[in-house]
């Protein structure tokens, strides 16, 4: 083990453990209960197929263990700051990508087994297993009550990846105890109310998944996303390991992050431009057209010019932006929001008009839309 754990440290993997290859028994009734509780808000990824997302023997036949690796991703460095032209916030884990060296790392300690003789194959951001479960069980950490994975003396500020293997490698003693006790701030702290109880998340809620599913985001939840453009960081930021112990577990890196993106920039791009920059993002169907929808609604947040709620600093939180009513959008705002609002993807159009309302722009608006979505919106903006 000290071995495997060896090869993977030079690619920023600071944690390691060993879980049993039995099928994940808890994992698979809770991927259950939220189902048959309508929390999963068509979400796929291990929730698509249980069956087999909770068990490491259909990822690899005759498995016997689960190497499981975590690497870092608070960064020492702080971000650059916000562009003064109305930035869009992105979730920390995407400033820069952490999954790439992290699969390195996997990759040489897959390779060292398969030269031992046995199968070994890597997992990294993939359906085909419960990532957090097995390192619960590698004796990584425990679950904490905003249902992310916390490490002991590091926090939560981690992605994780394993290796699942026919190699007999020995497991941990015993699952790491729950360390929350009766902290309830990341509950306290959730911009919409989507932490239900603890280690219970209401998928329709979360603004993470808001701003990744596909689809028109909820007139509900559209003033909540404030400035965020990508992920939410909300409930990590207040929560005390991850606050006090995070900083001490940090990557080193020669890549210049990414917290901020200039959202009337990314209006104005190509698909294929934004694919370049951003295509390491969960995008559904590698369709850039989600972030535009994203970015419409921080436009229609924070394009009056007032400064966005929270920041991208450890510790801060974001919200709703709420516009001085005297102000009026500048004219590149209100050229962005004409063109999308003549947008031929009837789902932009849609997000088009509640922007152009949120900023008092309802001259811009047509009377009519052929499509009712767009309609939709329409009636409710009236």
């Amino acid at each position: 083990m000290a071995r495997l754990a060896a090869l993977a440290h030079p690619y920023g993997i600071t944690h390691t453990g060993v879980a049993p290859a039995a099928v994940l028994t808890r994992a698979r009734e809770a991927i259950h209960q939220r189902l048959a509780d309508g929390l999963v808000a068509d979400m796929q990824f291990t929730f698509k197929h249980p069956e087999r997302s909770t068990d490491p023997g259909q990822a690899v036949r005759g498995a016997q263990s689960v190497f499981v690796a975590a690497r870092p991703y608070l960064l020492a460095e702080p971000p650059p700051p916000a562009p003064a032209e109305l930035p869009g916030r992105i979730a920390r884990y995407a400033w820069l990508d952490h999954y790439a060296p992290l699969r390195e790392g996997l990759w040489a300690v897959t390779r060292r087994l398969r030269a031992d003789g046995w199968k070994a194959v890597p997992f990294a951001d993939d359906n085909s297993i419960v990532d957090r479960e097995v390192a619960h069980l590698a004796g990584l950490g425990w679950f904490g009550k905003n249902a992310n994975l916390l490490l002991p003396g590091a926090g939560s500020w981690f992605v994780l990846g394993c290796v699942v293997t026919t190699a007999p490698l020995p497991v941990a003693a015993a699952p790491v105890a729950d360390g929350c006790g009766t902290c309830r701030r990341c509950l306290d702290a959730c911009p919409t109310g989507a932490i239900l109880a603890p280690g219970v998340v209401d998928a329709g809620q979360c603004l993470a998944w808001a701003l990744q599913r596909p689809g028109i985001i909820p007139r509900h939840l559209r003033a909540a996303v404030g400035d965020r453009l990508y992920g939410c960081d909300d409930c990590q930021e207040v929560c005390p390991p991850s606050v006090r112990f995070g900083p001490r577990h940090m990557p080193a890196t020669d890549q210049q992050p990414a917290a901020w993106l200039p959202v009337l920039q990314l209006l104005s791009a190509t698909d294929d431009e934004l694919l370049a920059t951003w295509g390491r993002w969960y995008l559904a169907d590698r369709d850039p057209r989600w972030v535009r929808r994203n970015a419409l609604i921080v436009l229609g947040n924070t394009g009056l010019g007032g400064p966005a709620t929270g920041g991208a600093g450890l510790g801060t939180t974001g919200g709703a932006v709420a516009p001085a009513t005297d102000a009026t959008p500048d004219a590149r705002v209100q050229r962005v929001l004409a063109d999308y609002l003549a947008h031929s993807d009837p789902m932009l159009r849609a997000h088009a008009v509640w922007a152009a309302q949120q900023l008092g722009l309802h001259h811009l608006m047509p009377a009519t839309d052929p499509h009712p979505d767009v309609q939709s919106e329409l009636q409710a903006v009236r």
